[in-house]
């Protein structure tokens, strides 16, 4: 599955395309599929593959660059290049947070849990040993992750290989794409939680799909991601309630 060409692929034609372009890449960078310093194409070469209007996408970028999310580099050399910042993936949180209300999130939680979970009981079905073990590998390397946003890139991560395993085309880009909204959304929510603790819950959906135990992993994600979305939520409802008091 290339990533980076679904990454990069048209957005549709609802909402607001500025904030649609942010929230695209910024999800990417905080989902680790833009690296650390990694070149974006040229502003004419990805504002059509983006099918936006270079306008629209010089707006986006200037908003990522406002946050330490992109830098831009002028001469020979130059161009659009990824920073990791956490307190900028933490400042596009907040904001995609208060943008959002309970309802829009619960909606997003339930699209996780039916792709996630379907992908989960296909691929303890489908999956190859080769599959399997790629992983296994990665939930080492959840457990062993340090810091912030190589937990939340490896986990991220996971998902896409599970659904890759699931042998479903479709089913892997929609986490692709569900992904690149959750890692902004569930930057706070997220924060802090250690490697080693969502490293055990999600080593025992990848014993249930390596047993072919295909029911069992499907209820092991729908408890898990139906988990996260209610800490989501509730991070939610604090931070309306901060602000509120705030602008009180």
């Amino acid at each position: 599955m290339r990533l980076h060409h679904a990454l990069f692929g048209p957005l549709d034609d609802a909402g607001n395309r500025r904030e649609a372009v942010t929230r695209r890449l910024g999800g990417a960078i905080a989902l680790g599929l833009l690296g650390d310093g990694e070149q974006l194409p040229p502003e004419q070469e990805l504002a059509t593959s983006l099918n936006v209007s270079t306008v629209t996408l010089r707006d986006a970028l200037a908003e990522l660059r406002e946050k330490g999310l992109v830098e831009t580099r002028r001469g020979r050399g130059g161009g659009s290049f990824v920073r990791m910042s956490g307190a900028g993936l933490s400042a596009l949180s907040r904001e995609r947070l208060t943008e959002m209300g309970v309802s829009d999130l619960r909606e997003i939680g339930d699209l996780h849990v039916a792709v996630a979970g379907t992908a989960a009981r296909l691929a303890a079905e489908r999956a190859s040993e080769a599959e399997i073990e790629r992983l296994r590998e990665l939930v080492t390397r959840l457990r062993a992750a340090e810091g912030d946003a190589d937990v939340r890139r490896i986990d991220g991560r996971l998902h896409i290989e599970m659904a890759a395993a699931a042998q479903s085309a479709r089913l892997t880009m929609m986490e692709i794409e569900l992904q690149g909204e959750l890692a902004q959304l569930t930057w706070r929510a997220s924060a802090g939680r250690s490697g080693s603790e969502l490293a055990d819950a999600r080593r025992l959906v990848v014993e249930a799909i390596g047993g072919r135990r295909a029911d069992r992993a499907r209820t092991l994600v729908e408890q898990q991601l139906g988990d996260e979305t209610l800490r989501l939520i509730d991070d939610h409802i604090r931070l309306m309630r901060d602000r509120a008091g705030e602008e009180g």
